[in-house]
C-alpha cells in the first residue's frame, strides 16, 4: 500500500474531499481571537460561533456558513500558509508545513473521536457563544492563558 494523500499531493493538488477530510475537527478555528494591534499576539478566547456544535465540534451549517458569519475564515491552501492563529495542532498548518499528521488525527486513527478523546478539541470548554454575549461583556473576560 502507497503513502497516504496527504504525504504525496500538495496541497493544491488534493481533491475537495482530500482537503476537506484534512480538518481533525478539533473547533479550534470556530473559537474567537483577539489580537493586539502593536504587537500581532493573539489571545485565544472560549467563545465561539453561534454556529458551533459544541458536541462534534463541528459547524451546523457549514455549507452555508459564509452567508451567516461574513467574517468566517474559509481556509484555502494559500491562506494555511499565512494564517498565524491556526493552532499549532492543526492538520491542515501540519501537512502545509511538511509535518506528521498526529496520532489522534482520523486520517491516522481512522476515528473522529479520537481529537476528543486526546483532549485536543474545545469540547467541553466553550464558555459562551458570540451571539450570547451580553452588551456590556467583554470577549477579554473570556481569554485562555494559551491556546486550548
Amino acid at each position: 500500500m502507497g503513502e497516504p494523500f496527504w504525504k504525496t499531493k500538495t496541497l493544491e493538488e488534493m481533491s475537495a474531499a482530500e482537503w476537506e477530510s484534512l480538518c481533525d475537527g478539533c473547533g479550534k478555528c470556530c473559537l474567537s481571537k483577539l489580537e493586539d494591534e502593536d504587537t500581532g499576539e493573539i489571545y485565544w478566547t472560549t467563545v465561539a460561533c453561534h454556529l458551533l456544535d459544541t458536541g462534534s465540534c463541528r459547524c451546523r451549517d457549514y455549507a452555508n456558513r459564509k452567508a451567516q458569519v461574513p467574517d468566517c475564515v474559509q481556509l484555502t491552501p494559500e491562506n494555511v500558509r499565512t494564517i498565524d492563529w491556526l493552532p499549532s495542532t492543526c492538520g491542515y498548518r501540519l501537512v502545509a508545513e511538511g509535518q506528521e499528521l498526529y496520532w489522534w488525527h482520523h486520517l491516522v486513527s481512522g476515528d473522529r473521536d479520537t481529537v476528543h478523546e486526546a483532549g485536543i478539541s474545545i469540547r467541553g470548554r466553550v464558555t459562551a457563544f458570540d451571539s450570547d454575549l451580553a452588551e456590556d461583556e467583554d470577549f477579554f473576560d473570556h481569554v485562555v492563558e494559551a491556546e486550548p
